[in-house]
């Protein structure tokens, strides 16, 4: 990973947790985004009382990512602030990431401790992607 560390990335996920607006759930979680120009996009959940209105922390990240231009990315770190195991990230946002994000493009996801975590993949966690293969023609006419 061009010059940022795992742990580089994971710790800024963490800081990110700290902006978390979780008053229902408690449940804090932070995301770290690494851009192919070498920034660290981060974000933080954000719940709602209506809690399908929530928005996870990595799909504010690649929001906001998108937002400041940024479409190409070299890795995904998450961090949930009151788990004491790796937490993945939710279908949804599994859906949104792969959208994004070439299947190759690591992930790695912990709990409260960063040196406990998952290190995969993109296409690890989201098998079968449609969108891959549209994107690789096999849906064309």
């Amino acid at each position: 990973m061009e010059n940022i560390s795992v742990e580089k990335l994971m710790i800024e996920a963490k800081k990110a947790s700290e902006y978390s607006y979780s008053p229902y759930s408690h449940f804090t979680v932070g995301a770290a985004l690494l851009c192919a120009d070498g920034e660290i996009v981060t974000a933080a959940n954000v719940e709602n009382r209506s809690y399908g209105l929530t928005i996870c922390a990595e799909r504010s990240a690649v929001v906001k990512a998108i937002s400041l231009g940024k479409t190409d990315y070299k890795a995904l770190a998450i961090y949930c602030g009151k788990a004491d195991y790796p937490v993945s990230p939710c279908g949804a946002c599994r859906q949104v990431i792969s959208e994004f994000a070439d299947g190759s493009m690591p992930v790695y996801f912990s709990g409260v401790d960063i040196n406990n975590r998952v290190e995969t993949t993109v296409a690890e966690l989201f098998p079968f992607d449609a969108l891959s293969e549209m994107k690789n023609g096999r849906y064309e006419e």
